[in-house]
């Protein structure tokens, strides 16, 4: 017979004393060995297959399952279970915050940088464009030839006497003793003869670039025998553009007022004559690149790098947390990784079932890959904001692109935690059991949308503005779609060609028709019935796998105490804890030194300044 001890008896858990309660009432059909028998399922169907395995030792078969009970557990039952503190949920907390609002504070000194770098190519617009007003820029064109000589004499005219015009601190670039030219360059067909009235002409395709320098503070004065400069002339039936190109320099003063270190600004401009259609119309455009560079020397009075020095730390602070809450998710990835290899082997070994691959990517969670991948960028974005701070680089577009990415997807694992409360868990949980078919009727959908963005920029393209380039042609369908500037769409519409016209109706109405009454309501519909589906299974009690199954199986709560029994001390973290955490310290420190070679000098910077603001 089956005999256990009142001590053993006590500390049975809830399916073990099932199994008991079946060996003392007969209900078992072997009570001389020890065979775990597994109760129905909750929807009263048949035994399941585990129920009719080999013999198998119960209570290692309830261990095993309370193991992986505990691991699909939330952060609150862990600590119900077994006393562990939820350490990864306090750091996301933390680390959304003030990820946010180290994003906040770098907007704030990214919103001055371009600022200043617009308002400096409207500066440039108004000093070397004659007659330029706010809002022309795409209307700004040429029509005739003096024109042409009087617009291109007036931006060499300005140049050479910028210091004397410019209320802005503008210079002449520097290299070595002498200031850059301005670089006047002409391209044109190298011969041809072109006669429209005879419709005939004779064309060289090769194109000739010739090219002038002008230096600054040399005055130029254009006179009617010396209409362009050092005599060179244009030939406007061969011409096809004339390009202005110079490079200004500033310094963005600004930012001294929020306690940052000025920048240094090479504006490299390029003013084009483009005639490269020879309609008559030269349009002119004024464009800019622009470079940011460390200041070669700077001496800042009258105000404290106090704040720098806070910013500096604060980064810092952000980096470390990033770096913990990396490695605190890599080790729950590996654990679920090993978990998922003893679940595979489990019932290989003793059930010889195969496990379904939606079971073992159960074991992979994806919450934990968006946070390693969030950590990672806020990491390399912070390090190089502190780099900019320092003025070591200005790689401004690289850090927004990596703190934004960063904050976007630290917000995006946020629902992770808001998916343990039941209403919240359903949405989510849609959102997921939905996006397969969603993406397959997305694909679906985009050949038809492709095959109205081909049609409309071949046929309606030379009558319409918004169907002039494949990527207007697919803004605007998109537009049509959310139903916003439908009327002008309609109304733009060139009726030059009735043809034209009449396809146009036809193809815009079947468009609207088609994609807003059929496709986005078919889209609503696979959303809708996904959800209602898993509402109606969560209602039912339904388990949606095998694995969930076979864990529910296990009715120990997570107070009743079973969890610590299972528990396996390791020696780090319980007889050599301070140890621990000293040696993990300092793998944090030596993986930061590692991940950038400026962090020492980030460091020594921070302590020279506290040495000076406390001396």
């Amino acid at each position: 017979m089956y005999k256990i001890s009142m001590e053993q008896f006590d500390q049975l858990s809830d399916c073990e004393m099932q199994f008991l309660i079946q060996h003392v009432t007969g209900q078992s059909s072997d009570m001389d060995e020890t065979i775990y028998r597994s109760a129905n399922d909750p929807n009263g169907n048949a035994h399941p297959f585990w129920s009719d395995s080999p013999n198998l030792n119960f209570k290692e078969v309830e261990r095993f399952r309370r193991k992986l009970k505990y691991f699909f557990m939330n952060p609150c039952e862990k600590y119900k279970a077994r006393g562990r503190k939820p350490w990864k949920l306090i750091l996301q907390i933390i680390k959304v915050v003030i990820i946010t609002v180290q994003l906040v504070l770098f907007g704030l000194s990214n919103e001055m940088v371009v600022t200043f770098r617009e308002e400096n190519l409207m500066t440039f617009k108004h000093l070397f464009l004659k007659d330029y007003t706010d809002g022309t820029a795409h209307t700004y064109a040429l029509y005739t030839k003096q024109d042409m000589y009087d617009h291109v004499g007036y931006v060499i005219e300005q140049f050479t006497n910028l210091k004397n015009i410019s209320v802005g601190n503008h210079a002449y670039e520097k290299i070595g003793l002498s200031y850059t030219p301005l670089v006047l360059c002409q391209e044109s067909y190298r011969n041809g003869s072109i006669s429209p009235g005879n419709e005939t002409f004779d064309i060289d395709a090769q194109v000739d670039v010739e090219c002038v320098e002008i230096f600054p503070m040399v005055p130029f004065h254009q006179t009617p025998g010396n209409p362009f400069p050092a005599n060179l002339t244009l030939d406007f039936k061969r011409l096809l553009a004339v390009n202005i190109n110079f490079t200004l320099k500033a310094i963005n003063l600004q930012t001294v007022q929020h306690h940052e270190l000025p920048d240094c600004y090479d504006f490299d401009i390029l003013i084009t004559f483009n005639n490269r259609a020879h309609s008559g119309r030269i349009k002119v455009d004024l464009d800019h690149d622009v470079e940011i560079k460390e200041c070669k020397d700077w001496n800042v009075t009258g105000t404290s790098p106090r704040n720098l020095v806070y910013i500096l730390f604060f980064d810092t602070i952000i980096i470390l947390m990033c770096l913990t809450s990396l490695i605190l998710c890599l080790r729950s990835v590996f654990t679920g990784i090993k978990l998922q290899s003893e679940y595979t082997q489990f019932f290989s070994t003793f059930y010889n079932k195969t496990v379904p691959r939606s079971d073992q990517m159960e074991f992979i969670n994806g919450w934990y890959c968006l946070i390693i991948v969030s950590d990672a960028l806020t990491i390399i974005g912070s390090i190089i904001k502190i780099e900019i701070q320092i003025k070591d680089v200005t790689t401004y577009d690289l850090c927004s692109i990596l703190l934004g990415t960063g904050t976007m997807l630290v917000w995006v694992g946020v629902l992770r935690y808001m998916g343990y409360f039941r209403k919240y868990n359903i949405l989510i949980i849609t959102l997921r059991t939905a996006f397969p078919n969603v993406i397959r009727f997305c694909c679906c959908a985009a050949m038809i949308y492709l095959g109205y963005c081909f049609c409309g920029w071949i046929v309606l393209g030379p009558y319409h503005e918004k169907f002039r380039s494949l990527n207007t042609v697919s803004e605007c369908l998109f537009s049509l779609i959310n139903g916003d500037d439908m009327f002008p769409t309609f109304k733009d519409m060139q009726q030059k060609s009735y043809l034209v016209w009449l396809y146009s109706r036809v193809y815009l109405y079947t468009f609207v028709s088609l994609f807003i009454y059929m496709v986005l309501s078919l889209f609503i519909t696979l959303i809708t019935d996904t959800y209602e589906t898993i509402k109606h299974q969560q209602q039912e009690g339904s388990l949606e796998s095998e694995l969930h199954a076979f864990i529910s199986e296990c009715k120990d709560l997570p107070d009743s105490g079973h969890y610590r029994l299972d528990q396996n001390p390791t020696v780090c973290f319980h007889c050599c804890l301070p140890q621990c955490r000293c040696f993990f310290t300092l793998f944090l420190l030596f993986t930061l030194l590692l991940l950038t070679s400026d962090c020492f000098c980030v460091v020594m910077y921070i302590v020279r300044e506290i040495l000076m603001l406390s001396s």
